[in-house]
């Protein structure tokens, strides 16, 4: 009974290879998913295609990874490689290139040692521990989600939602793979020269996110001219608008939260996480960054204190209409005539004429229009 049963699981394993994806293309990215996490990058542990299975690192199993999915990874002093979890282990003997459970009872396909890592078929180890998995095309390559019931989203919503988290690992992976540079020797100063100051100034202009239409125009606008800002969205538009909050993560625009700081029903704090939560659900991240309105004090000192960041502007502009290039050229003026760098508050009195006159103002000026951070 028990051989006919891995029999059963190993012709499984080969169905579910043979429906879901064709081969890799070799200078195709794999980037690796557990439950919600995107996992770094790397040459060394790129999966890849062998034999018709898809073979991810084991060493993944290891740290966070084996709490969430409850497998452990262990390599012993024989070059015995062990998957373990649940009360029951996949053993797998390089040196004899076989599979089993430690009870006699043989699986396949094998792992694959490449360098220092051992790679093992993930539709094997998902059906064998009772796990989860799926696989999705992405701008960069491909996606790979290994999940269990503690998941959120799966698939392709989670797919969707992990844009920004994906671009991130890309830009670590390449920055990794860049030669170390050396450090030239500084050159001798010249004492007969002097420093010139530096020309234009650092804008952050803050917009607030309430209807799709007019951000996306915005959006569209900044990706145009390269520029950044902050749109701090409202808890309706972060219900509705997946596609822009995700096209926000993906260009570099920083996501913030607008709450109503008098609102009678709920506090600051049940605001936040409220929003927070639809924000995670659309890209799978959080922000810090808050705009309170109609605060008197105490609102700003309970999200403080929930460790959020208070975004106050030094120019609040929400009441005079950015929709003109005569208003572009109003702002650019008073930005000008105050010192060092300038957050601007535009609440939702901005659109896509009066943003794209600003910004080519601002270029003119030598300003530089910026996406404030948590830090900023």
């Amino acid at each position: 009974m028990k051989r006919r049963a891995a029999a059963l699981l190993c012709a499984l394993v080969l169905v579910c290879q043979m429906g879901l994806w064709p081969a890799r293309a070799a200078e195709e990215v794999c980037f690796i998913a557990v439950n919600s996490e995107v996992l770094p990058l790397s040459d060394a542990t790129m999966p890849f295609w062998s034999g018709g299975y898809l073979y991810i690192p084991a060493s993944i199993f290891t740290g966070t990874v084996r709490k969430e999915l409850g497998i452990n990874y262990i390599r012993t002093s024989k070059n015995l490689p062990i998957l373990s979890g649940s009360g029951k282990a996949l053993l797998f003997d390089l040196e004899k290139g076989t599979v089993s459970d430690g009870e006699g009872t043989s699986y396949y396909p094998v792992a694959i040692e490449r360098g220092d890592e051992v790679f093992v078929a993930v539709s094997l180890v998902t059906l064998f521990f009772n796990l989860n998995y799926s696989q999705q095309k992405v701008p960069r390559g491909r996606l790979v989600q290994i999940y269990n019931d503690k998941a959120g989203l799966t698939g392709k919503s989670f797919a969707d939602a992990a844009i920004y988290p994906m671009e991130v690992r890309y830009s670590e992976y390449l920055r990794s793979k860049e030669p170390a540079q050396e450090t030239p020797d500084p050159e001798p100063e010249d004492p007969t020269q002097t420093e010139e100051p530096a020309e234009g100034k650092n804008v952050y202009l803050c917009v607030r996110a309430a209807q799709g239409e007019t951000v996306e125009a915005l959006l569209d606008e900044l990706d145009r001219k390269g520029d950044k800002a902050a749109f701090f969205c409202t808890e309706e538009f972060l219900a509705q608008e997946g596609d822009l909050l995700r096209r926000m993560m993906a260009t570099g625009q920083a996501v913030g939260l607008a709450v109503d700081a008098s609102d009678p029903e709920r506090t600051v704090t049940e605001q936040l996480s409220a929003s927070n939560e639809l924000l995670y659900q659309a890209t799978c991240t959080k922000t810090r960054l808050v705009i309170l309105e109609n605060e008197e004090g105490q609102g700003l000192q309970e999200a403080e204190r929930a460790g959020y960041r208070c975004v106050t502007a030094d120019l609040d502009r929400s009441a005079y209409a950015l929709k003109s290039t005569s208003a572009a050229d109003s702002l650019l003026q008073r930005i000008t005539a105050r010192r060092g760098s300038v957050t601007v508050w535009l609440g939702e009195s901005v659109d896509a004429t009066g943003l794209r006159a600003f910004l080519e103002a601002a270029e003119d000026a030598e300003d530089r229009c910026l996406a404030i951070t948590e830090t900023t």
